[in-house]
């Protein structure tokens, strides 16, 4: 039995920064997601950091502020582990991520 997993979890208090987490489970384990962190950054939503499975392999994306990509292979033997590393990831290193992304941007200047 195939199972939907959708969600947006808060970072922030003042609500700017954001989890997005959709998943698909399948017998209990993990067979796709995408776990993105976002953050509002003057009045706009942007895509900081994302884990996914698309191209059939779990890996982060870090988005960088002129729309370049570095993408970094996980390597977990499944899918589940791969996804409660990316939440826990960004729950713990969003506030860098952020930082980083707004140096980009030139907030930080």
């Amino acid at each position: 039995m195939k199972k939907d997993i959708s969600f947006l979890y808060p970072l922030s208090a003042d609500l700017n920064d954001r989890l997005r987490v959709t998943a698909t489970k399948k017998k209990g384990e993990i067979s796709s997601f995408v776990v993105q962190y976002e953050a509002m950054i003057k009045d706009e939503w942007y895509e900081i950091v994302r884990y996914d499975t698309r191209h059939g392999f779990a890996h982060k994306d870090i988005i960088h502020a002129d729309g370049r990509k570095d993408k970094q292979p996980l390597y977990f033997p499944n899918y589940s582990l791969a996804f409660t590393f990316a939440i826990n990831d960004i729950k713990t290193l969003w506030r860098w991520y952020r930082y980083g992304y707004e140096k980009e941007m030139g907030v930080h200047e």
